[in-house]
């Protein structure tokens, strides 16, 4: 059942290309990757996919050429990405909030926002230390203020799936379900 829905997916999607947006922590990497070997698709990480091109990390970007240069080089980055058929391409937390860049992937793409909760967004990025935007006294009201900036945006994605504390399996089964209820909509 679960690779027939897949099959149907793939199939529907032609070689549009689907993008994950949402905020960091969730969870757009990891299910992007399982989404993409359900649909036995070319995955890619904007984020690793600047890194490549600046051939320096996110932070070094962040902190060297600042925060306008580092949303120019990602549009770039994601229009080029956007060129590729048949990927699923996870894009940074605030790659959907520049106008730009929201344009490209709704002109080529199939949008999916992944909405978490705060508390499972604040348990996820406290694991890390590589998040530039979240260098502050208080990490949580950031996350919290950036959550109330952009969720408005990100809710103009096409799709929109519940990033729940479960396997992320099962988080790629339900994008997978949403596509497919967002593609027969659309007919």
């Amino acid at each position: 059942m679960r690779q027939a829905r897949a099959e149907q997916l793939v199939e529907r999607l032609g070689g549009r290309p689907l993008v994950l947006v949402g905020m960091m922590g969730a969870g757009k990497t990891t299910v992007g990757r399982r989404l993409a070997a359900r649909l036995n698709r070319h995955f890619l990480d904007s984020d690793e996919e600047i890194e490549k091109a600046a051939q320096m990390t996110i932070p070094e970007i962040f902190e060297q050429r600042g925060e306008p240069e580092f949303r120019a080089g990602e549009t770039r980055v994601i229009a080029r990405v956007l060129k590729e058929h048949a990927v699923v391409l996870a894009t940074g937390g605030g790659a959907f909030v520049n106008e730009e860049t929201r344009a490209l992937v709704k002109g080529e793409a199939i949008s999916v926002w992944l909405k978490a909760e705060i508390d499972i967004l604040f348990e996820r990025v406290s694991r890390r230390s590589n998040r530039p935007l979240l260098k502050t006294a208080n990490p949580r009201a950031t996350l919290e203020k950036l959550i109330e900036d952009r969720y408005p945006i990100y809710a103009e994605a096409d799709v929109t799936v519940v990033s729940r504390d479960v396997p992320q399996d099962a988080v790629a089964g339900d994008v997978v379900e949403a596509v497919l209820s967002y593609l027969q909509r659309q007919d």
